[in-house]
């Protein structure tokens, strides 16, 4: 195991996401600014593709990580049956379902029921399919729909703040399981689908298109809300929610609906709208 990975066991992940909170929201000009060209310089940020490309011109340092694309910098899989990757960055893990349990690396798996935060919840998923995508700091972050689905419930799973980096997945049991997250259930033409937005260290912020931001608050309690009678419908492709910094979104699909693209396997970088599974009924 790394030092850091060790170091993030014993850490004040909240504390320290809070500090890094500030700092994202502060409009100081100089701060903001030097926070922007450090990570456009670092990550390689291609702003040529956002919709406000002048890095000056963002207000805030997470007004620029959660910027807008030009229209056209992603397009949705052209296949009408094709469920589409729901953000840009690579693979962690994607596969089935296995007796209940979602495989996160060598030695190394977490149970829907523990993901989703409830046994019930992860009925109609048992020998599913799951798609795990780390989106890095250079990406887009904003996360989309990989099909067409109505908002049902969303849960607020409280828990730790861990790195969602490559070392922490490696070494650090249950990861996703563990770290504060969102859980987004949809109903479909085909069934359930649930979005789980993962929180990180320095990158639990979490917001959606329907309620605005989620986390922080920070909690201490699993928090369902139900949005059925809001009747909230979010088309194949459209904006959920986006991540103040970044971090993981994984899909969990029914058994039988769908074959994951062959092409996909871990680490591999992927892209908003590419096509992530395609339907079988």
């Amino acid at each position: 195991m790394s030092l850091i990975t060790a170091l993030t066991y014993v850490l004040p992940h909240r504390l320290l996401s809070s500090m890094a909170r500030a700092l994202a929201y502060s409009d100081n000009p100089r701060l903001k600014q030097w926070l922007i060209d450090a990570v456009t310089r670092r990550f390689g940020v291609n702003l040529a593709e956002a919709a406000q490309p002048d890095p000056t011109k963002y207000p805030t340092f997470n007004a620029f990580f959660t910027r807008a694309l030009k229209p056209g910098a992603r397009v949705a899989d052209p296949d009408p049956r094709a469920l589409v990757m729901p953000a840009d960055g690579h693979i962690s893990q994607c596969g089935p379902i296995e007796n209940g349990r979602i495989f996160q690396a060598k030695g190394q798996s977490f149970t829907a029921a523990e993901l989703l935060g409830d046994a019930n919840d992860a009925v109609p998923f048992n020998d599913g399919l799951f798609a795990t995508v780390y989106l890095s700091p250079r990406d887009y972050h904003r996360v989309h729909m990989p099909w067409t689905g109505r908002l049902r419930e969303t849960v607020h799973v409280p828990g730790r703040l861990f790195s969602v980096g490559t070392a922490a997945v490696a070494n650090v049991p249950r990861l996703f399981a563990r770290n504060e997250r969102l859980v987004c259930h949809f109903d479909t033409d085909f069934g359930p689908m649930a979005c789980v937005m993962v929180g990180a260290l320095l990158v639990s912020g979490v917001e959606t298109v329907w309620s605005g931001e989620e986390i922080p608050a920070y909690g201490d309690r699993i928090n369902r809300k139900d949005w059925r009678a809001e009747n909230i419908t979010l088309d194949r492709f459209a904006e959920m929610a986006r991540f103040n910094y970044g971090s993981t979104v994984i899909v969990l699909l029914p058994r039988g609906v769908a074959t994951l693209d062959p092409s996909l396997g871990a680490e591999s970088p992927v892209r908003l709208g590419q096509k992530l599974a395609t339907r079988t009924i």
